[in-house]
This record gives C-alpha cells, sequence and structure tokens, in this order.
C-alpha cells in the first residue's frame, strides 16, 4: 500500500535518550525545559518573533478569536479542513463563507468587500496545501474596515514569501503539527504572534487562564503541550529541511510526469516563494481526461494506492453550514469545481522512485 502521507519521525535512541532526562526530572508538563526550547527553536526557524505551543491544531484558532475578543461575522473559506470554520462555531461566531481563487485554492482577496456587513469583525483565510494567500490585498481590505486577520497556517510550516515569513502576516497565524504535517509533533499546533504582551496572554489563555499560583486573568482552556512531544517536536525539527528537499523531489517527478497529460492539472511553484511541498493536489476534467475524479480515486484504491479528495465536501456542504447564506452552491462555484475535482497524490519524504513510478502508472495513459 501507498499511503497518502507518513509521519518524519525522530531517531528512536536519540528519542529515548530524551525520554530518560524527562523520566528523571519527573517534569513532563507545565512549559518544561524542552517545551520552552522547541519554542524557541521554532520561532528561530520559522522567522517569527514569538510562538506559543499547543496539544493540537484546532485549538490556538479557538485560543487566536478569543484573545482578539472576535465576535460577529468572520469571512473564510469553505474550501479547508472542517477545524478552520468549528473554531468560528465554537466561539459563537457565524462563517461567511467567499469563494476560492482557481489558480491557488485561497481565499479570493477581489470578492472580500463584497461579503462584509456592519457584524463582520475579522478574517480568516487559509494558506490551502501551504500555498501563501495574498496577504498584502488582504491587510489592505481589513486595515480599510477594521478587521483582525487570522491565518490559518496549518498547512505554511516555513513557507517564505522572498525571504520573508509568510506566518508574521495578519494578527496572528495558527500551525499544525499533526502527524500528518510536513513537521508534527505527533499531535500538536503552535500560534505565531507579534508581540511579548500577546505571546503572555496567549500563554495564559492555554493554562486556564492562570497568570500565578492563585491568579486567574481569564476563561482559559487547558491547550499545553507536554514535554514529551516537546522533545519528539525538537528532534523532528532538525531533520524537516531533509524531509522538505525528499519532497521537492517527487513534487518534480510528479510534474514532469503529469505535464502533457490532458485532462490533469496541477499547481506550479509560485516565483519567489519557498514551499514545503506537503500536499501535490492535481484536478481531473473528466471530459478531457475521460475518466471521473471518483473512478480514477477508485482506480488507485484498487491497485493500493492511496490519494485523498483533500478537501471534499466543502466545509459549506456538511449539515452545520448547510443552512447559512453564503453556503449556497452559486457563491461558491469555484470552490466547488476544486472540491469535485481533487485528488491529493501521496506526498511524503518516504516515497522511492519505484513508488512515484507506481502512483504516476494509474494516472499517466
Amino acid at each position: 500500500m501507498i499511503t497518502v502521507t507518513s509521519p518524519l519521525l525522530p531517531d528512536l535512541d536519540e528519542f529515548y535518550g530524551m525520554l530518560k532526562e524527562i523520566w528523571n526530572s519527573k517534569y513532563i508538563t507545565n512549559n518544561g525545559s524542552f517545551h520552552k526550547q522547541l519554542e524557541k527553536e521554532l520561532a528561530s526557524y520559522l522567522k517569527v518573533p514569538y510562538v506559543s505551543l499547543f496539544t493540537n491544531g484546532t485549538l490556538p484558532l479557538i485560543t487566536a478569536l478569543q484573545a482578539l475578543r472576535v465576535t460577529g461575522e468572520v469571512i473564510t473559506t469553505p474550501y479547508s479542513f472542517v477545524a478552520t470554520t468549528h473554531a468560528l462555531w465554537w466561539n459563537g461566531i457565524k462563517p461567511v463563507f467567499v469563494d476560492v481563487d482557481l489558480k491557488t485554492g485561497n481565499l479570493d482577496p477581489d470578492k472580500i468587500e463584497a461579503a462584509i456587513t456592519p457584524k463582520t469583525t475579522a478574517i480568516m483565510p487559509v494558506h490551502v496545501y501551504g500555498k501563501p494567500c495574498d496577504t498584502k490585498k488582504i491587510q489592505e481590505i481589513a486595515d480599510r474596515y477594521g478587521l483582525k486577520v487570522i491565518y490559518d497556517a496549518a498547512h505554511a510550516f516555513g513557507v517564505e514569501v522572498n525571504g520573508e515569513s509568510v506566518l508574521n502576516a495578519g494578527d496572528m497565524s495558527t500551525l499544525s503539527f499533526h502527524a500528518t504535517k510536513v513537521y508534527n509533533t505527533i499531535e500538536g499546533g503552535a500560534m505565531v504572534m507579534h508581540d511579548e504582551k500577546t505571546k503572555q496572554r496567549i500563554d495564559y489563555l492555554k493554562n486556564f487562564g492562570f497568570a500565578g499560583e492563585t491568579t486567574v486573568v481569564g476563561p482559559g482552556i487547558n491547550s499545553k503541550m507536554d514535554e514529551v512531544r516537546a522533545a519528539y517536536g525538537i528532534l523532528n525539527l532538525r531533520q524537516v529541511d531533509e524531509s522538505i528537499a525528499a519532497r521537492r523531489e517527487v513534487a518534480v517527478a510528479y510534474r514532469n510526469a503529469l505535464r502533457s497529460v490532458d485532462g490533469v492539472s496541477f499547481f506550479d511553484d509560485m516565483p519567489g516563494v519557498k514551499h514545503n511541498y506537503s500536499y501535490f493536489p492535481i484536478f481531473i476534467d473528466e471530459r478531457k481526461y475521460g475518466m471521473s475524479r471518483d473512478d480514477l480515486y477508485m482506480k488507485m484504491r484498487e491497485a493500493k494506492v492511496l490519494g485523498r479528495r483533500y478537501f471534499y465536501p466543502l466545509i459549506s456542504e456538511f449539515s452545520t453550514y448547510r443552512g447559512l447564506e453564503s453556503a449556497d452552491p452559486n457563491n461558491l462555484p469555484n470552490a466547488h469545481k476544486m472540491a469535485n475535482t481533487v485528488i491529493c497524490l501521496p506526498m511524503h519524504h518516504t516515497l522511492s522512485k519505484e513508488d512515484i513510478n507506481r502512483v504516476l502508472d494509474q494516472i499517466v495513459k
């Protein structure tokens, strides 16, 4: 079986050595030494001022909305993982879906203003597949209307535009360190913020709101990362560049083979962007290719080559959100087109040339 992803795993002997340190210290959570070390090393690697670690990638989204006191309506994308919109729902915020740009899969900034109402307080875009949003245009709109911007950067670990981390855009960015991501801490996540005061507030909120032994400054939650996963993350950070380089080779091989296949399209690298090659989506034009996306998807599965229809169905199609006015399919033609034609091919650092050829054999006729 060729899986769609494979986790980046640290050396077991090195990890065991760090586990011994944790066992000897008996300090396994609550901002221990490995937790502090990983926050510092991630901030340096990602070229951002401050990082706060979380136990998964959904809780920083929920916490960012709380920290910025976002209410009312938030403009977001239907073309994402459900956690993006669930974070709004859990905060009692109404998501307002805006269509995406077919060239990137990201929220189309030219369609944002038409969706703004007196109740709009923020924009929550997603760097889909790690491809950076048009952060300049989005920020211009946010400034014009006095809106907050929170980026769901779950896919954008290490992504840069002209040498600048995409994570520095907006008021906050959030990351996922789930096992399926380019960089993982088994389960985990992080928030990127711009100043020390905000980081302190976030650190309070993720620890029940405690600012001291007997002082609670707000209704926080428990979303801290433990020492075991922080140690795992420290080791993975040392090998993530090698993994990304291997992923890039897979992407190059796919593109070289698929460029001439009628009815199959994909994204090329964006000029000036340092990509992380987190996913490799292809889009099937049934009329030109002679086979539907779902037929190809099943053909691959029968050959033990696992793809993923990512993101299908759209968030706006799930029962929780289907009744929203902005969820009307006529409002989201591009997002529906992408969702109905996408297959993410196997993409990870352990794929061999033989594996890549097996994948391509299912697609190239």
